[in-house]
């Protein structure tokens, strides 16, 4: 059996998780840089639930292929450790970006949700759904701020037609009403988080907020949400459009992947005109990864 170090030589630690390690590494013939997930097979079969969302995300990174999604190239495997090797990204986070750049334009959320839309619709598609789109799992290929990529499908689910998925799981802010109410639901899901996403990208906060999680959670069940002045004074009426569209408390009167992308928004963008939102992008940022706060997981 291959050993990934005939091929690759490890390099510094880019991060780390509850049972894995992300490494860089080169490519001893190419010089390609690619990032390898390293992931400690016992640690991750002490749960049947570990063991299962890891499964889960080798088949779907095994079957997508799409250039706003993180790309698995190549497997490799000991008796203790599996070796994932990954799209290398060095962009970091999108809303950290934002946040360095201090400047930006509804055109450029445009741009961005497009290519979210578009990985979106790609995954839809062959029947996956995402169900944990949030800040910190959309990176950026590199130095340019639109190569939006999506990442980590730990909490992913291949769909069954017969069946629809039932487990709450996601992250408080961007979770949809059908999950909370668990009374099982579909991929739209993942078009509320991309609701969620649009709307924070526009103003720095989120739609759905409150001093408890039961008062966020109760606000989502409603839809309950405004474009508050002075924050989208400026916002065009088609990004208002947009975002009332998918964040609809019915999942089936709700914008899919492929609706969205031919909105009028996404078409066309917004204005040139740059957004004010460092400093509440700013406070978000702190505040997302001060809050442990998880609705569970698969």
């Amino acid at each position: 059996m291959a050993k990934i170090t005939d091929t690759y030589e490890l390099k510094e630690e880019l991060g780390k998780g509850a049972f894995s390690i992300v490494k860089l590494a080169v490519n001893k013939k190419t010089g390609e840089k690619v990032a390898v997930k390293i992931i400690n097979k016992n640690k991750a079969a002490n749960s049947e639930q570990d063991a299962k969302r890891l499964q889960t995300e080798v088949d779907i990174l095994k079957r997508v292929n799409h250039p706003n999604i993180i790309s698995l190239k190549e497997l490799y495997e000991t008796s203790e450790e599996l070796f994932l090797i990954m799209e290398v990204v060095s962009g970091g986070e999108l809303f950290d970006k934002i946040v360095a750049k201090g400047q930006y334009s509804e055109k450029d959320a445009s741009v961005m949700v497009k290519k979210i839309l578009s990985a979106v619709d790609y995954l839809h598609n062959n029947n996956i759904a995402h169900r944990d789109l949030k800040p910190e799992n959309l990176l950026l290929k590199g130095n340019d701020d639109t190569e939006v990529m999506i990442s980590d499908f730990g909490l992913s689910k291949i769909v069954n037609v017969q069946s629809m998925m039932e487990t709450a799981c996601g992250t408080p802010y961007y979770v949809a009403p059908e999950v909370l109410s668990a009374s099982g639901y579909d991929k739209e899901v993942d078009l509320w988080s991309v609701g969620v996403i649009t709307y924070l990208l526009l103003c720095g906060f989120p739609p759905f907020y409150g001093e408890t999680l039961p008062e966020v959670f109760e606000q989502i069940m409603k839809a309950e949400f405004d474009f508050p002045d002075p924050y989208w004074t400026d916002i065009s009426k088609d990004a208002k459009d947009f975002i009332q569209k998918l964040l609809v408390a019915d999942a089936k009167k709700r914008l899919t992947a492929a609706q969205a992308l031919n909105h009028t928004w996404i078409e066309k963008g917004g204005s040139g005109k740059s957004l004010n939102v460092k400093d509440k992008l700013t406070n978000f940022n702190t505040t997302r990864r001060e809050s442990k706060a998880n609705l569970g997981k698969k």
